[in-house]
């Protein structure tokens, strides 16, 4: 394996300390990707990439459509929203393994 996916950041966080214990390095060895951009991931050594969600959007669209709903209007089934990738210092490019 080459890199961690994680579902958020402070699950990435255990990731890393796990690695480290166990001898891996991050990035060298295996690189770590968290989830949702919390406020202090950029402060954690190595600093965190992860996924940030676009709050604000998806706050005002849950809004919307409970506001809809309550007025008796139909509401869109699915709300989709593109996060962004912000590349900070837990993720390389993959070493190349031999045998």
């Amino acid at each position: 394996m080459t890199a961690i996916i994680c579902a958020s950041d402070l699950m990435a966080l255990g990731a890393i300390r796990s690695l480290g214990h166990a001898g891996y390095d991050v990035p060298g060895d295996v690189s770590v990707i968290g989830f949702d951009d919390s406020p202090t991931m950029s402060f954690v050594a190595p600093a965190l990439t992860t996924i940030r969600q676009p709050v604000a959007e998806i706050a005002q669209g849950a809004v919307t459509a409970l506001l809809a709903l309550a007025a008796g209007s139909p509401s869109a089934s699915e709300l989709r929203y593109e996060g962004e990738l912000v590349v900070r210092a837990s993720t390389a490019v993959a070493r190349v393994r031999e045998g």
